[in-house]
């Protein structure tokens, strides 16, 4: 699925201060939605957009029915109703002040923006796009006042430094719409995605690929022996990554056959393979469609460097891994008592 913002248009837009309920801090909400001017419409439709490329997708969850989720509902009815926007973003930010149930949660500024002309598959959809920022930055304006300059200090929401964020598309509601949400902060996840927002991952296509490369990643750096050395760690993780790379559908009993080949190999690999579940606790799907946007994010984990402890690194590409046997060897110096590696080459690049 391709989502394109370069059409799109900011329509409306509503503020919010939303404290911490737990420290005894309030919440105050736009009485009107906020007026802006043709001329800042493009900086805000960029600054409610951006933060949203290249995030992976998720969608709205309700363990028994997706209408008791409350963003769903308050959603769908700004997408039907949009001239009861201000009413209800006043309900998400009340919901976000209900959800802040632990006095950790920093209170912060919440912006919320309609937007249309976001195409999704060359299809002109709407979107909410919710974002938060729980720090002030400060910032310098020279003014001219009375024929001379003056400067004056201000502080206010930094749009590259934005916390929290969430995008709501109206398209494929049947299955809780498309999401796209991050949490710079890291701390606590659960509370933005989870708690407030009712999201989880969508498991599509995009999300199995992630899932099974970044586990293959995880294999070559932990699920190994301890004394298997750093480039035969690469080759599995690159080996694996291009086995994706050249072909549309994962089978992974051929897979393990074609890369990992050795039965000891297979084993460790299935072993360490069960430790990992999904977001449910389910375990990794075995065939599907392979999503190669998603194997380039998994091929930059790839620990591509040996770095020893004289100073000394080392860094693999894919053109060394099918040549390492060839060019690398390791020994022991006795007479050193240290470790070697021996690298061969015609000449320096």
């Amino acid at each position: 699925m391709t989502v394109n913002f370069n059409t799109a248009n900011i329509t409306a837009l509503t503020l919010a201060k939303v404290g911490n309920p737990q420290r005894g801090e309030s919440l105050k909400t736009s009485k009107e939605l906020c007026r802006f001017s043709d001329q800042d419409k493009d900086m805000l439709t960029l600054a409610f957009t951006k933060p949203f490329r290249n995030l992976d997708r998720s969608s709205f969850y309700h363990s028994s029915n997706i209408e008791l989720n409350e963003m769903f509902s308050f959603a769908s009815t700004i997408f039907d109703q949009p001239e009861r926007f201000l009413t209800y973003s006043r309900k998400i930010a009340r919901h976000l002040f209900d959800q802040t149930k632990h006095p950790n949660i920093k209170s912060g500024d919440l912006c919320i923006a309609s937007i249309e002309g976001i195409k999704v598959d060359g299809k002109t959809t709407n979107a909410i796009a919710i974002i938060k920022s729980e720090s002030l930055f400060p910032f310098l304006e020279i003014s001219d006042k009375d024929g001379d300059l003056q400067l004056t200090t201000h502080n206010g929401i930094y749009p590259e430094k934005i916390d929290k964020g969430c995008l709501i598309l109206d398209t494929d509601r049947q299955n809780g719409n498309i999401l796209y949400t991050f949490d710079k902060a890291g701390a606590d996840t659960n509370f933005w995605v989870r708690d407030f927002i009712g999201a989880r991952a969508k498991k599509d296509n995009d999300f199995k690929t992630r899932q099974y490369a970044d586990m293959c990643v995880s294999f070559a750096e932990e699920g190994l022996p301890g004394d298997v050395p750093t480039e035969e760690r690469y080759r599995v993780a690159n080996d694996a990554i291009t086995y994706m790379n050249e072909r549309e559908q994962f089978d992974e009993t051929h897979f393990q056959e074609e890369v990992l080949k050795e039965p000891s190999l297979v084993e460790n690999f299935q072993t360490f393979k069960k430790q990992f579940k999904d977001e449910d606790g389910e375990e990794l799907d075995h065939n599907f469609t392979i999503s190669k946007a998603q194997l380039k994010k998994a091929s930059s984990k790839i620990k591509a460097a040996l770095k020893l402890d004289t100073g000394v690194i080392m860094r693999f590409t894919p053109d060394f891994v099918e040549r390492e046997s060839d060019i690398l060897e390791r020994g022991y110096d006795e007479e050193m008592k240290m470790k070697y590696v021996k690298i061969y080459y015609n000449e320096e690049l």
